[in-house]
C-alpha cells in the first residue's frame, strides 16, 4: 500500500516586503514523514485558492499548523484590537469550514496551536485574545531576552515549560498512557468557552485548555494547544500524538 498523504496547511507571508507566499514550517512536514510515515501535500490557507472538496478526495487526512497570525476576533463575536495583530483572514475562512467538513466526513484531524484554537472557533467556541493579561495565568508566549528581543536559542524557545492534567479515562490519557504531561509553550491566544462539540481532555496549571477532542467525530479528531511538531522524533508525548494519527490515516487510506 502507498504511504497516506496529509494535507499541512500554509500560511500567508510576505517575502521581501513584496511578494506574498504560501508556507509551512518544516517542522510540521518532518513530523508527518518521519513520525506519521504519510506524504506531506502543502495546500494554500486561501478559499480562493484551495478547494475543500477536492482537497479532502486528495488526501488522507489533514494537519492545521501553528501560525504567526492570530484567529480574526469578529470570528468568535469581539472586535479586533491592533495589539492583537496579525490576522490572517484569508486562513480562518478556509480553516474554519474544513475543520467542520474533515469532521462531517471522518478525514483525521489533527489542530496544533492556532489549528487547536481553530477547531474550537469552528464549533462555536470563543478564544482570549491574550492568555497573559487574565488574572492568575502565566506568560504563554515564547521565552524573549531582557531587552524584548525573542531567545535567540531554540531549545530553550521550544522547552517544555508547564504541566497539562489530562481527563482521566480520556481519548489523551488512553493515547499517551498517563495523566499529567509537560508541554512546550508558545501562543498569545487560547480558549475561552469550548465550541458545542468541543470536549476539553487537557488544562495547564493555570487553567488554561491546552487538549480538546471533538465528540461523536467518526475519525481521529484531537488538537492541542503546544507545538507538538517540534520534537516528535525524540519527545515521547508527541511522538504517541503523531503516531496515533499516522495509525488514524492508515485506516482511513484502507477504507477507502
Amino acid at each position: 500500500m502507498t504511504k497516506p498523504v496529509v494535507g499541512v496547511i500554509a500560511n500567508v507571508h510576505l517575502v521581501e516586503n513584496r511578494f506574498p507566499a504560501q508556507m509551512v514550517g518544516e517542522r510540521n512536514l518532518r513530523a508527518v514523514a518521519e513520525v506519521a510515515g504519510a506524504l506531506p501535500l502543502m495546500f494554500a490557507g486561501r478559499p480562493d485558492v484551495t478547494d475543500i472538496d477536492a482537497l479532502l478526495d486528495a488526501v488522507d487526512g489533514i494537519l492545521l499548523t501553528g501560525a504567526r497570525a492570530n484567529v480574526h476576533p469578529t470570528r468568535f463575536g469581539i472586535a479586533a484590537d491592533p495589539r492583537h495583530e496579525p490576522y490572517d483572514r484569508d486562513r480562518d475562512a478556509l480553516a474554519l469550514a474544513l475543520v467542520e467538513t474533515c469532521v462531517a466526513r471522518g478525514v483525521p484531524l489533527f489542530g496544533l496551536c492556532r489549528g487547536f484554537q481553530e477547531m474550537n472557533v469552528a464549533f462555536g467556541g470563543t478564544l482570549h485574545p491574550e492568555i497573559r493579561e487574565l488574572p492568575g495565568r502565566m506568560n504563554h508566549r515564547m521565552p524573549r531576552l531582557a531587552n524584548g528581543e525573542i531567545h535567540p536559542d531554540q531549545t530553550v524557545i521550544f522547552a517544555d515549560r508547564h504541566d497539562v492534567a489530562l481527563t482521566r479515562g480520556g481519548a489523551f490519557a488512553k493515547l499517551l498512557g498517563c495523566e499529567t504531561i509537560r508541554v512546550n509553550s508558545l501562543h498569545g491566544q487560547g480558549v475561552d468557552r469550548p465550541g458545542s462539540r468541543v470536549v476539553v481532555e487537557g488544562v495547564a496549571e493555570d487553567g488554561t485548555i491546552e487538549a480538546i477532542r471533538i465528540a461523536d467525530a467518526p475519525g481521529f479528531a484531537l488538537g492541542v494547544q503546544w507545538h507538538a511538531e517540534y520534537d516528535p522524533q525524540r519527545n515521547p508525548v508527541n511522538k504517541k500524538l503523531f503516531q496515533a494519527f499516522g495509525e488514524a490515516l492508515v485506516a482511513k487510506k484502507r477504507a477507502a
